[in-house]
C-alpha cells in the first residue's frame, strides 16, 4: 500500500512514521510519498521503510496540478491495493489522483476549514463534501472529529480510529528523573513550570498563553513559561514575550519536558486528537488543554483542566491553581497516566490494520459504494500473520 503525507515534522509526521513501521513488521508491503527534507524522511529510513520523493508544498497554489500529476505517477507506478493519504494536502493531491480508481482512505488529522477562514474556509469544506466520492473510508482520529463530518454533511464512510501513544516510551518520571531533567534543561528544581509544546501556530494558541502569563504571574511570581517548537508565529511573540516565558526550539525526544513539567497546557483552537496531549497523560502530567474535540475527547474530571477556547482569563486561572497546588498536581497526574491506558498506540494500530485490511479484501464490492463508479477489483493485501505485542 502507499501512504501519502505533505507533513514531515509534527504529529502526522510522526504518526506515519508508527504506522508504516507497524504496517511493515506485519509483512505488509508498504512504501511511503513524501517530501524529503523534515523528520519523516529520516525516520522511515531508520525503520526501513521504502519511499519515494513527492516535493509539496503546504497550501493549495498554482503548482498543486504538478504535485497531483506526479503524485498519480508514484502511485501507478507502485500500483498499491490500497492508497492512504494523511491530511489536507495528500487529501487533495491524492483524491485529484486516483479519483475512486482505487482503494482510498483519507485521513484529515484535523479538518482543513478549521484551519481557514471566510471564503477559504468555505471552499475547504465544499472541497471534502465532493470529494467523499472519491473516498472510501474516512478514518478519523477521535468521535470529535467524526462529528465534525457529520455535522458538516461531508458523507463518507467515517471510521474512528482514536490515535495512541507508545505506553512503553511515554511514563510518569519519580523524583530522581524530575530533578535530572530540570538539571539537564537549565530550570531550577523548584521553579514552578509550565510547558506547551508543538508548532508555534494560530491553531495552537500559544498567543493565548503568552497573553493570559502576566495574570499567572500575579498569583505565582516565580512561575516559568517554556513554550517548546517553532512555526510561523513564534517570531511575532518574541517580540512580545512576557517575563518567565522562555522560547525553545524544536526538540526530537520531548520526555525530558515532561519529566520537568509541573503542567502542560495546550491553548489550541482546533485539534484532531493531539499526541503531545497523549504523551503528556502518559507521563503523568497534570494537564491544562481547550475544550475542543481532540483535546476534550482525552481529557475528563480529574484528569484537568478544559477551559473556554481563546480565554486567556480561564487558562490563567487554572494555571495559576495548579502551579500553586502541589496535591492537585499529583492527583491530576496520577489520573492522567491511568487515563492514558485507554489510548495505547497497539490498539490504534491493530485497528487501523483491520479498517486497511477490510477495505482491500475483493468481497467488498460495488454495492459498499453506491456513489461510486467502475474501478478494478481490489487484491488482498499481502500480509503475514504475527503475534502483536
Amino acid at each position: 500500500m502507499v501512504h501519502v503525507a505533505q507533513p514531515t515534522d509534527a504529529g502526522v509526521a510522526r504518526y506515519v512514521a508508527a504506522a508504516t513501521v507497524d504496517q511493515l513488521a506485519r509483512g505488509w508491503r508498504v512504501v511511503v510519498a513524501c517530501p524529503s527534507n523534515g523528520r519523516l524522511a529520516a525516520e522511515l529510513a531508520v525503520h526501513g521503510v521504502p519511499r519515494l520523493h513527492w516535493p509539496a508544498t503546504r497550501s493549495p497554489g498554482v503548482a498543486t496540478m504538478g504535485e497531483t500529476r506526479r503524485l498519480r505517477r508514484l502511485i501507478n507506478q507502485v500500483d498499491p491495493d490500497v492508497v492512504h493519504l494523511h491530511s489536507a494536502k495528500a487529501g487533495l493531491a491524492g483524491r485529484l489522483a486516483v479519483r475512486g480508481e482505487r482503494p482510498t482512505l483519507f485521513q484529515p488529522h484535523g479538518w482543513s476549514w478549521l484551519a481557514a477562514r471566510g471564503a477559504t474556509a468555505r471552499g475547504a469544506l465544499a472541497w471534502e463534501r465532493f470529494a467523499a466520492r472519491w473516498t472510501d473510508v474516512c478514518v478519523c482520529v477521535c468521535e470529535g472529529e467524526a462529528a465534525h463530518a457529520r455535522h458538516r454533511r461531508v458523507g463518507t464512510r467515517h471510521s474512528v480510529v482514536r490515535n495512541g501513544v507508545d505506553l512503553a516510551n511515554f511514563a510518569p518520571a519519580g523524583e530522581q528523573a524530575r530533578a535530572a531533567a530540570r538539571d539537564r534543561l537549565g530550570i531550577g528544581r523548584d521553579v514552578p513550570l509550565a510547558v506547551c509544546l508543538g508548532r508555534i501556530t494560530r491553531q495552537k494558541g500559544q498567543d493565548v498563553l503568552v497573553t493570559a502569563w502576566p495574570q499567572v504571574r500575579e498569583h505565582c511570581p516565580a512561575a516559568q513559561l517554556c513554550i517548546v517548537g517553532d512555526g510561523d508565529l513564534r517570531p511575532a511573540l518574541r517580540v512580545d514575550t512576557q517575563r518567565g516565558v522562555r522560547f525553545v526550539p524544536p526538540v526530537t525526544d520531548p520526555r525530558p519536558w515532561y519529566a520537568a513539567a509541573d503542567v502542560v497546557v495546550l491553548p489550541s483552537r482546533w485539534e484532531g486528537l493531539s499526541l503531545t496531549l497523549l504523551e503528556a497523560l502518559a507521563s503523568g502530567c497534570s494537564v491544562v488543554v481547550s475544550d475542543i474535540p481532540g483535546l476534550a475527547d482525552a481529557v475528563s474530571t480529574g484528569v484537568g483542566a478544559r477551559v473556554p477556547v481563546g480565554d486567556s482569563r480561564a487558562v490563567a486561572q487554572a494555571l495559576a491553581r495548579r502551579l500553586t497546588d502541589a496535591d492537585l498536581r499529583a492527583a491530576e497526574g496520577h489520573a492522567a497516566a491511568l487515563a492514558a491506558r485507554a489510548f495505547d498506540a497497539r490498539r490504534t494500530y491493530e485497528q487501523l490494520a483491520a479498517v486497511t485490511v477490510q477495505l482491500a479484501q475483493p468481497s467488498v464490492g460495488l454495492a459498499d459504494y453506491p456513489n461510486r463508479g467502475p474501478r478494478r477489483p481490489p487484491t488482498p493485501l499481502r500480509f503475514v500473520s504475527r503475534s502483536h505485542k
